[in-house]
């Protein structure tokens, strides 16, 4: 009997899944399947405009702050692109991980409740692959958002700036573009530990006032506890573990009147405030939560 045909009473094996669509590994990834699921998550923010709503806000509130952000001092209209970012990047840290947590809280566990994700993974792709498909796709609708709603303040303010103002806020916008991804890691990874919906929200906002508020006051009380004998050498590593002063940091020692607004001149160490080093830690916030969400998504 040939090796193509089957014995009566002997029928071939059903296909499963994993025989219709085989891997070669754990570790091979198809970007192809990695793009198109990309391509819908992108694509539905688009729809929804949900990308165009969170560009308006970042323009609008950026506007107001570029030239009424002094007026308290009495002081009306553009004054320097080094305080316009002092006062942005305050504004940043609040706004940009509350948008990234909302947007990515519900990316696992709201496909689990609505009965979507069993059928996803029915096709031909794996659950790494899904994981990395929708990230990628809120990040480039994040990152899209940013930069239309930062750039458009940026050309409306380029007849006013040189071509190192405009670096300035060029890498601004980039240190803003890479916050906006750390949380939304953080809120991928969220998302894949939480049971449904409710406590996935919970978790992102409890997140949210955590790395936003309550971080720097605990600092602030073990310093004021301590009296700065136990605290002050370890301070600036404490501020690596929370990507919102990573931010905060990363841009005021890239502007030296800034830097001297802020205070942090002394007590942050000139080493370890390379842009270098903070963009290293930046990137590893958003690499760590987005590895433990596949590890744990595919378990």
């Amino acid at each position: 009997m040939g090796s193509g045909e089957w014995e009566v009473g002997n029928p071939p094996p059903i296909p499963t899944s994993h025989s219709l669509f085989p891997k070669t590994n754990m570790l091979s990834i198809d970007f192809r399947q990695i793009a198109i699921v990309a391509g819908k998550e992108f694509w539905d923010r688009i729809r929804n405009r949900w990308v165009l709503a969170v560009a308006l806000v970042f323009t609008a509130f950026a506007l107001v702050i570029a030239y009424f952000g002094a007026a308290q001092q009495g002081a009306v209209g553009f004054r320097s692109i080094e305080v316009t970012i002092a006062s942005l990047v305050s504004l940043v840290i609040y706004l940009i991980p509350l948008i990234a947590l909302i947007l990515g809280f519900d990316a696992v566990v709201g496909e689990r409740e609505r009965g979507s994700l069993d059928l996803l993974l029915t096709l031909p792709i794996t659950r790494r692959e899904l994981i990395l498909g929708k990230y990628t796709g809120l990040a480039a609708a994040l990152a899209f958002s940013t930069i239309a709603g930062f750039g458009a303040v940026g050309l409306i303010l380029s007849p006013q700036l040189n071509l190192t103002a405009l670096f300035h806020y060029a890498g601004f916008m980039f240190s803003a573009i890479l916050l906006g991804l750390a949380f939304l890691s953080l809120a991928v990874m969220l998302s894949v530990f939480a049971s449904d919906r409710t406590r996935a929200s919970g978790l992102a906002i409890g997140t949210w006032f955590f790395f936003v508020l309550v971080f720097d006051l605990l600092i602030l009380g073990m310093l004021v506890v301590t009296a700065g004998d136990y605290g002050g050498a370890v301070f600036p590593y404490l501020l690596l573990l929370n990507p919102a002063d990573v931010f905060r940091v990363l841009n005021v020692f890239t502007l030296d009147e800034v830097r001297t607004l802020y205070g942090l001149a002394t007590v942050f160490p000139e080493a370890l405030s390379s842009p270098t080093i903070l963009g290293g830690v930046m990137l590893a916030w958003i690499v760590g939560p987005l590895a433990i969400a596949i590890w744990r998504f595919e378990r």
